[in-house]
């Protein structure tokens, strides 16, 4: 078993095309011995955004501080603190934080993701 804190794990720049003031954690992941799954925190500053984007995998989302939408082709969808998303393979998706601090969430990915 390991226990840390996340502001122990350096953040990392997320630095793909679409992405805007977006940082991550890798909290848990090949590193720490994990096989099946990683999990990442990503903290998005005042206006940042994800790149939208779709890929083979699922995740799962958790807020755990601020607010945001969460846009899909079928519309925005506000989250906050406390929310969960799921993220069904190849569904097209960006988190964008329209809040006044950082937006963070993990998310949670197979370790078969790339």
């Amino acid at each position: 078993m390991r226990i840390r804190k996340v502001e122990s794990v350096e953040s990392k720049a997320v630095e793909v095309e679409g992405a805007k003031g977006c940082r991550v954690r890798l909290l848990i992941h090949k590193a720490e011995g994990a096989p099946n799954f990683y999990m990442r925190q990503f903290i998005l500053a005042r206006g940042g955004c994800t790149p939208q984007h779709s890929h083979e995998w699922e995740h799962e989302i958790y807020v755990v501080s601020g607010a945001g939408m969460a846009v899909t082709p079928e519309g925005v969808n506000p989250i906050s603190a406390g929310d969960c998303v799921y993220v069904a393979p190849d569904d097209v998706h960006q988190f964008l934080n329209t809040g006044q601090g950082e937006l963070k969430f993990l998310c949670l990915v197979p370790a078969t993701a790339k």
